[in-house]
């Protein structure tokens, strides 16, 4: 949104609307850097001012059916923003009351709780709505349905535990809201105002823009490194697809692969560190260790994933021949560093304060410090260290964070539900029954739940869920905490590329001028190796670095890529060279043998890659040597 006012009379209603929601987003940013810095309060005033803040918002920027995008509201609207934050303003008054009061029939609710515990559940869920679309609601109203349906007789319990206190709407989910991705997210509006973001474009351009499939690799480099500070698939494909989409179908790659390749590399910017998706606070807490603790179980999977993405690229290329831009119309490595590669010194500081021993929350605080300071150190980017862009990275960072927070909120009413109920307890009775005791039946079916669940909703909802639901099935079977964790966490991100329902496709496919459908599957290709490596790191955590060998995890690292790459040219049909059909289907068998964590599959793998690859090289040198002749 433009802050400029110019355009209206200083005094309309119009210019005082955009005055009045920018303040409303530079306060928020700043309450939650108070809390940074001095400690925030008691936790249902902290976590209820957050709501406060991001609901207020939501009402205020958000179209409703009668009320166009971007529009100043009418009286109507002013009257629903009043009665919609009247319950947090209650519970916030009142919290004496309710921190003193022993819930669940010791104490009943009165007439005003039970009103405003009702209020506060549909204001929850239209906010919701109106930032993220239905499915997320949907969901919540069937647990809500359920909820009543098993306390029939005390409904008030369900609305005890949804609203008068800190296991519902305002429980963890919306604590971490509060605590990490507030100010996580700001960092990356800081960033992407002093210019980050075409320093992630040129630096992967200088890398990999004249190799073969140039352009591809490019959007999957760039795709990783600025998925780690926008934190969202379809927010990353916005940003980087406009210039990457372009040059691959330049270059000669199907529009619908490039769509494809966008949208993989888009969606893997939420596992990938140092800045992951949100659902990467939510992790370190339930598993109650340090955020950097779960950027070191993330590194190496996220690196496979792109490994994957970048061979499917590269094996696409040579097959059809594509090459590379000419380096002529390349930006230079030293020119893109000497000019803005100094853009890059906030996520080192970043990392530097988190593994000093400071929180995440201070690490990023300090990160966000930083940036225009240092966009202030190189003539190219001082140009963006204006007042004016200082605050519209707060307004950017609170909008940008809506969503999340709307979410959390949202999942909080589903995980009050099944908390009250026990649904938890027996679902994990029902998924162990139903595999059977089988651990990869079991795997199988929290996979298809995250990809269902994260085709209607955000990754954060829909790994909320899975937590509730799922992980503890998959534990009972066996698996380690952080190994399952993981799992549920990174089929959540992947369900954006997962059709029929696949947000960051649908995006790049309209940029790709695509038919969604071929896309789709492009992206299930171009990322169908990622897909496996869930599964390698449940069966071998030492993928995670969870082992006390760095030989057998150096180990297993580099055969989980050789695997990998085997499998995207198996797919892909092409290695060393064209592959033939009995080829391709060895590299494959060879790849899957290769990830799996057995000494006999890895001796197999071996075989199978040395056979097709001595025929393949054979075949190579006879193809060169009557090229020569």
């Amino acid at each position: 949104m433009n802050t400029n006012t110019a355009a209206a009379p200083v005094w309309s209603h119009a210019s005082l609307f955009r005055i009045a929601t920018v303040a409303i987003a530079v306060a928020m940013g700043i309450y939650h850097i108070w809390a940074i810095v001095f400690g925030s309060s008691e936790a249902l005033l902290f976590r209820g001012t957050h709501v406060l803040f991001a609901v207020t918002l939501v009402l205020l920027l958000h179209s409703t059916f009668t009320r166009r995008e971007g529009s100043a509201p009418a009286l109507i609207d002013y009257v629903i923003l009043a009665v919609s934050i009247a319950p947090i303003i209650y519970l916030l008054w009142n919290q004496k009351y309710i921190d003193e009061r022993t819930p669940f029939g010791i104490d009943p609710l009165s007439t005003w709780d039970i009103i405003m515990a009702a209020i506060m559940i549909v204001v929850v869920l239209e906010a919701t709505r109106r930032v993220i679309g239905l499915a997320l609601p949907i969901t919540a109203i069937v647990f809500l349905i359920y909820g009543f349906y098993v306390f029939w007789k005390e409904p008030t319990r369900i609305l005890d535990q949804l609203y008068m206190g800190t296991e519902g709407i305002f429980g963890i989910p919306i604590s971490v809201s509060a605590t990490y991705v507030l100010i996580f997210v700001l960092f990356g509006a800081f960033m992407e105002r002093t210019g980050t973001g075409q320093l992630f474009m040129d630096f992967a351009m200088s890398l990999t823009g004249h190799t073969a499939g140039g352009p591809g690799k490019v959007a999957v480099v760039s795709s990783s490194l600025f998925g780690t500070i926008s934190g969202s698939a379809v927010a990353n494909v916005m940003v980087d697809g406009p210039i990457s989409i372009p040059l691959m179908k330049r270059t000669g790659f199907a529009p619908h692969f490039a769509a494809g390749v966008e949208a993989t590399a888009s969606t893997g910017g939420q596992i990938m560190p140092p800045i992951m998706g949100a659902a990467a606070f939510l992790i370190a807490q339930n598993l109650q260790v340090s955020y950097g603790q779960v950027i070191i179980w993330a590194l190496l999977p996220a690196i496979l994933y792109y490994v994957a993405c970048f061979c499917a690229v590269h094996f696409e290329a040579k097959r059809h021949g594509i090459m590379g831009v000419p380096r002529s119309e390349l930006p230079r490595l030293t020119v893109v560093m000497a000019e803005r590669g100094h853009l890059f010194i906030p996520i080192l500081v970043i990392l530097i304060v988190m593994y000093s021993g400071f929180s995440a929350p201070l690490a990023a605080l300090a990160g966000t410090a930083a940036c225009f300071p240092v966009a202030a150190l190189r003539k190219s980017t001082r140009v963006n260290c204006t007042l004016e862009n200082v605050i519209e990275a707060f307004y950017d960072g609170a909008r940008n964070a809506l969503g999340v927070a709307l979410a959390c909120a949202c999942a909080g009413i589903v995980i009050g539900v099944i908390t009250q109920t026990n649904l938890g307890i027996i679902f994990t009775q029902y998924v162990t029954n139903l595999s059977k005791d089988t651990l990869l039946l079991a795997l199988v079916f929290t996979m298809v739940a995250a990809i269902v669940l994260g085709m209607g909703m955000p990754t954060t909802p829909a790994y909320i869920i899975l937590t509730a639901l799922l992980i503890p099935a998959v534990i009972k079977l066996g698996v380690i905490e952080q190994a399952a964790h993981m799992f549920a966490f990174y089929f959540a991100v992947l369900s954006a590329i997962t059709p029929p329902v696949a947000l960051a496709v649908f995006a790049a496919a309209g940029i790709a001028k695509a038919d969604l459908w071929k896309s789709g599957w492009a992206a299930v290709k171009v990322g169908a190796a990622g897909f496996i490596v869930p599964f390698m790191f449940v069966y071998e955590p030492a993928l995670l670095m969870i082992h006390d060998s760095w030989l057998w995890i150096i180990y297993r690292f580099a055969l989980a890529v050789l695997g990998i790459a085997l499998l995207a040219g198996g797919l892909h049909g092409y290695f060393l060279s064209r592959a033939s059909l009995w080829q391709r289907a060895l590299l494959i068998g060879g790849g899957l043998m290769l990830v799996a964590p057995y000494v006999w599959t890895d001796i197999a793998g071996f075989a199978i890659c040395a056979f097709v690859l001595s025929v393949q090289w054979i075949e190579k040198k006879k193809i060169i040597a009557a090229a020569k002749n």
